[in-house]
């Protein structure tokens, strides 16, 4: 997979019809989405449960562009290569999840996927900055972890601080939680590339009227771009 920064909408499948997941996801992706975007919770690390590395298994066949398994879980080591046995293409684990990142990020490589690594809004952009010659993907949680739907947190100051850190290497810089047409040019101008969105992109669509979903990621895309009316 080759390296730009251009835009990329990210939709997160926890805001689906969990009881339609194969459909949604080609929905989404027939429509624009440039990644599909898992959040795997714990109900330890964060107060939720989602998905385990079957269900992850199951949505790989349906996944033609890019699937984004955010791990929101402690311990992370133990299950890394049952996400990459399930076919995820980044793996993004928490900073805060564990004492050893550092070793985290090289398994998670190791493993053959590209290594994400996620950031809090408590937790300050200088805990990567030893971090990035092993990381392809740096998350930054604009809520607190666990729920979709929940109300954007500023954090440009600290999408900026990490844009002049990563400099020119091929690092993404990811933004979850809270993003719309409203926030999105906030962290785009920023130095933000990819947007996970969620109830943003499937509200008020369907697998029976998947233009819905098109429209709100052409309306995130655009507003990332400036280019939103």
């Amino acid at each position: 997979m080759g390296f730009d920064r251009s835009i990329k909408i990210a939709p997160s499948i926890l805001s689906a019809d969990f009881a339609n997941f194969g459909q949604e996801i080609q929905a989404i992706e027939s429509q624009g989405a440039d990644w599909v975007h898992v959040d795997v919770m714990d109900g330890h690390f964060v107060p939720n449960l989602t998905f385990g590395p079957q269900a992850v298994k199951a949505f790989r066949p349906h996944v033609k562009t890019v699937m984004d398994v955010h791990l929101m879980i402690a311990p992370v080591d133990p299950y890394i290569d049952a996400y990459a046995d399930a076919g995820a293409d980044v793996l993004t684990a928490h900073v805060e999840a564990g004492p050893h990142i550092h070793r985290t990020l090289q398994a998670i490589r190791g493993a053959g996927m590209m290594s994400g690594v996620a950031l809090n809004p408590g937790t300050p952009a200088e805990a990567v900055a030893h971090l990035l010659d092993l990381t392809d993907v740096v998350c930054v949680m604009t809520v607190n972890p666990g729920f979709g739907g929940q109300k954007f947190i500023d954090m440009t100051g600290k999408i900026r601080a990490l844009r002049e850190m990563i400099g020119d290497r091929p690092i993404h810089i990811e933004i979850d939680g809270g993003v719309d047409p409203k926030t999105a040019p906030l962290v785009a101008e920023a130095g933000a590339d990819v947007l996970v969105a969620g109830s943003a992109v499937f509200r008020g669509g369907s697998v029976e009227h998947p233009e819905v979903y098109g429209e709100n990621i052409r309306n995130i895309r655009a507003a990332a771009e400036g280019t939103w009316t």
